[in-house]
């Protein structure tokens, strides 16, 4: 068993750490003494510098390597000494991207890439190899909350390929003994949320006083989960002795996008525009997660309830004015993405 701390440090590799969550993970790894290698090639998703930015407080740290590069180059991994953990955090995100001929980066950044790094993982004497998989694979789900059981219905491009992933990972155990966790992610916010996503967009939208663009009538559910309580979630994963089980993480609770939009406006005292738009190819209209196999398996429990979460991503996009002033290159209106 993975036991964190300073007198059983291990050598983790993570992959997309110059990304959100991976950041988020990267930081929280050094602090318990665990020395990490972050690989990340920087996809042109978003812009470089928030990545980069991302990076600021590990680049300071001894226990943090970053390496720049792509997982699908093979000669990436011989550089990566003695790895006894990898998180798989990099991927291409969102929904609404991966239709028609956008849909080549999510073949090559999930499924790929996935399947690269599972072959060097091979010849690496893991631990544990957490797959940040998403709730997107379940589409529009039978039952809420939904529970792992549920029959995957991926009603986006961007599902089906982390469902390939989490399917390339049960290959890979079953033949070669890999030790996997697979995680399904729900809505994750919080600082340094990516630039398109719902809540970084609505904060931006009322912070500069512009339009608020909501696809569908905002009475869609999500259930949003706080991204300390992902991060200590993923750390639970690899901490356990279990191998080739599926988790769902989620943050406790089921709330529309319009309750999430009103506590947003008391925060920052807008009075912002709200424009409802056509429900986007590929959303849902619910999300909220059965987390009964987490907490009983892993001893999960979310800390951070919503309100809480938005006052400190609020809090955090207003102690960060420059943040304004960047333009997004996924997007040039307010619009947002709630997966």
């Amino acid at each position: 068993m993975w036991v964190a701390g300073v007198e059983t440090a291990l050598k983790c590799l993570v992959a997309g750490v110059a990304g959100f969550i991976g950041s988020n993970l990267a930081e929280e790894l050094v602090r318990k003494g665990h020395e990490v290698f972050g690989v990340d090639c920087f996809t042109d998703y978003y812009p470089r510098k928030l990545k980069e930015a991302n990076l600021a407080t590990l680049g300071s740290t001894e226990n943090f390597t970053f390496i720049e590069g792509n997982l699908l180059d093979v000669d990436l991994y011989e550089g990566l000494p003695g790895i006894e953990c990898v998180f798989h955090l990099a991927a291409q995100p969102g929904v609404r991207g991966a239709w028609g001929s956008g849909f080549r980066p999510y073949v090559e950044n999930n499924v790929m890439a996935t399947q690269v790094l599972l072959e060097a993982a091979k010849s690496m004497s893991l631990s544990k190899f957490v797959y940040a998989s998403s709730s997107s694979i379940y589409g529009e789900a039978e039952t809420y909350p939904t529970p792992e059981a549920a029959i995957p219905r991926p009603t986006s491009p961007y599902g089906a390929t982390k469902l390939a992933g989490e399917t390339l990972c049960y290959a890979y155990h079953k033949n070669f003994g890999i030790p996997i966790i697979i995680l399904r992610y729900f809505s994750v916010y919080g600082p340094r949320q990516r630039p398109e996503m719902a809540f970084a967009r609505f904060i931006r939208a009322m912070t500069l006083k512009q339009t608020i663009s909501v696809f569908g009538d905002g009475t869609q559910t999500r259930d949003f989960t706080f991204v300390d309580d992902i991060v200590h979630a993923t750390i639970l994963a690899a901490e356990s002795e279990h191998t080739l089980e599926v988790f769902n993480v989620g943050g406790g609770s089921r709330t529309t996008l319009m309750d999430a939009i009103r506590f947003l406006q008391t925060q920052i005292d807008s009075s912002s525009q709200i424009v409802f738009l056509p429900t986007q190819k590929g959303d849902v209209h619910d999300t909220c997660a059965d987390i009964s196999k987490a907490r009983d398996m892993l001893g999960y429990a979310p800390c951070v309830g919503l309100q809480q979460g938005l006052a400190s991503e609020v809090k955090y996009f207003q102690s960060h004015p420059s943040d304004a002033a960047r333009e997004d290159r996924t997007q040039n209106s307010t619009s947002h993405r709630i997966r």
